[in-house]
């Protein structure tokens, strides 16, 4: 395993070295949406945001993992219930459809909806139709956050949506580009090996912090 690699500080350098390569500017301009699509996501948005009025939400998901492996991530569903699913790995351990679209029920239905009355006091997420939106995450290793966002939101018909993340290994970064309008990034990396290790130290969010920031 290579040695740790850290290219970032923390989440604030993470958020300030992203304002060099954001058009910040069109965010007055255009009320620029932020969707954070993790708890660590939410901080580096709110980082990112500063004194700037634009409204930041939680898009929660949850992870599907192979039976018997629960460190295989397969597939991903949203609070909407969008799936998206990792074909690869499904045809090559001969993974049953019936098992993912089972665990996607189960997890939106003890995990995701919990989420949901704890933080948004059992809002739905609200509709981002006709607006630029910003997907945030600290990283991504298999890009299946990311992507599953992505299908949620662009299913109400955005105006724009991009995304912005420090971090990202590069074949991610490709199979992303074709679904949002631009991606903002500081490194993109071919031996990616898992998000932590890019940053010296990740100050966990806590409840409290993720309830304020979601109730500003």
């Amino acid at each position: 395993m290579r040695e740790r690699i850290n290219l970032l500080k923390d989440y604030q350098d993470a958020a300030n070295q992203l304002r060099d390569v954001i058009p910040l500017a069109k965010f007055k301009s255009q009320k620029w949406r932020l969707v954070a699509v993790s708890r660590d996501g939410l901080d580096i948005a709110n980082k990112l945001r500063g004194k700037l009025d634009n409204k930041i939400n939680f898009l929660f998901s949850e992870s599907i993992y192979a039976p018997n492996n629960e460190e295989c991530e397969i597939a991903r569903v949203s609070e909407g219930e969008e799936i998206v699913i990792n074909e690869n790995l499904v045809d090559s351990f001969g993974i049953k459809y019936d098992y993912i679209y089972g665990e996607a029920h189960r997890k939106h239905e003890e995990k995701i909806l919990s989420y949901i009355y704890q933080y948004r006091k059992g809002k739905p997420f609200e509709s981002v139709k006709d607006e630029v939106v910003l997907l945030v995450d600290n990283g991504s290793e298999s890009g299946l956050k990311f992507m599953t966002a992505l299908k949620a939101v662009l299913s109400q018909k955005p105006k724009a949506v991009y995304i912005a993340v420090p971090v990202i290994p590069s074949d991610v970064l490709e199979s992303l580009e074709p679904f949002c309008d631009d991606i903002f990034f500081l490194y993109d990396i071919d031996d990616y090996v898992e998000t932590s290790i890019y940053y010296e130290s990740i100050e966990y969010i806590s409840e409290d912090k993720i309830e304020e920031i979601l109730g500003e």
